[in-house]
């Protein structure tokens, strides 16, 4: 009988910590944004400090199908943005959760327009500050960003990880990839191979069909979506679109472990093209990993899953939820914390 009394109590104890570490202090809403004839299903979150109009932080995914809340991932963000007075805006891409049309048929560009159209129904809101109106994007967002800000004014971005160059980040992504599995060298040597081949065809416009027959069938995942997705926007880089986010705030989140961008040379590109302006600030964070999420924590499965379950916020680098914060209330200051 005391055993069974231990148990439900032990259980109550830890489906309320659950249930305390999954609640955030912020109010979530469902909203639905029209464009381009079809509707992005979003999810808009605001402060709980009592005042009618908040300045707002968009949401540009990184690749993948990913959905509005990104599996529950951006919670913790959102509530960070909360804490320094910002709204957060974000929606399901085409086809993921239920939503019209294939993210794998959009460019760069449709991603820009999609943006720049959330944008606008944000700025029509009488509980959204149009002047506070910024972006937040991870990875390949950072090709979309500069050219959302070309598109309509932004009051800042905050890029997580963006890449550079397409093709380079892929190669850079690759060898990384190979080198943290301990590969041999003639594996090494066919991946670059079978990378080179990729390229070629690419550059002649080939077809899925001809991909297909020039791998040997080998596709390692590629798809006919996927094939046309990367033909459409393998040649972006991002070096002179971001010369339209001179003069904006910028907070550059950058991983001490990231294997899939080149953050050295992200780094360097953001300094030359915005460091002029005298807006960037550049964040390292060394014991992240690409998704800004602890190196610790991310090489177990196990250990994602159960500090998701239990700790949510402690799956970020340490500094990363109050590095975006900070910057948040910087700007409402007018401060210019650029280093």
């Amino acid at each position: 009988m005391w055993s069974l009394v231990t148990a439900l109590v032990a259980t109550a104890g830890l489906v309320g910590v659950v249930l305390w570490q999954h609640s955030y202090a912020m109010d979530e809403q469902r909203v639905s944004i029209r464009h381009g004839g079809h509707t992005l299903n979003g999810v808009l979150t605001t402060p709980k400090d009592g005042r009618k109009r908040h300045g707002l932080v968009v949401y540009v995914h990184g690749d993948g199908p990913v959905d509005a809340t990104h599996d529950d991932g951006y919670r913790p963000l959102w509530e960070a943005n909360a804490k320094a007075g910002y709204a957060s805006l974000s929606w399901d891409k085409p086809g993921v959760a239920g939503a019209p049309g294939n993210w794998l048929d959009q460019s760069m560009d449709d991603r820009a327009d999609e943006t720049a159209a959330a944008i606008a129904w944000a700025r029509a809101r009488p509980d959204i500050d149009g002047d506070r109106i910024g972006l937040w994007g991870s990875s390949q967002a950072g090709w979309v960003l500069p050219k959302v800000a070309a598109r309509t004014s932004v009051s800042f971005v905050i890029a997580v990880s963006p890449a550079i160059d397409w093709l380079r980040q892929g190669r850079y992504n690759l060898l990384a990839e190979l080198r943290a599995d301990g590969a041999t060298a003639s594996r090494i040597s066919a991946a670059i191979a079978k990378s080179d081949t990729t390229r070629r065809l690419l550059e002649s416009h080939a077809t899925f069909e001809e991909y297909v027959k020039a791998t040997s069938g080998d596709l390692d995942g590629m798809t006919a979506d996927r094939w046309g997705f990367i033909s459409r926007n393998h040649t972006a880089n991002a070096t002179q679109d971001l010369h339209a986010l001179r003069g904006v705030p910028v907070l550059l989140a950058l991983a001490g472990h990231d294997l899939n961008v080149d953050t050295a040379e992200t780094e360097r590109v953001y300094r030359e093209v915005l460091d002029a302006g005298g807006a960037l600030t550049a964040e390292h964070y060394p014991d992240a990993t690409h998704s800004l999420l602890k190196q610790s924590i991310e090489q177990s499965d196990l250990k994602v899953t159960l500090t998701a379950f239990f700790s949510p916020r402690s799956l970020f680098a340490d500094g990363f939820l109050d590095g975006q914060r900070q910057f948040l209330k910087e700007l409402d200051r007018g401060g210019n914390a650029a280093r």
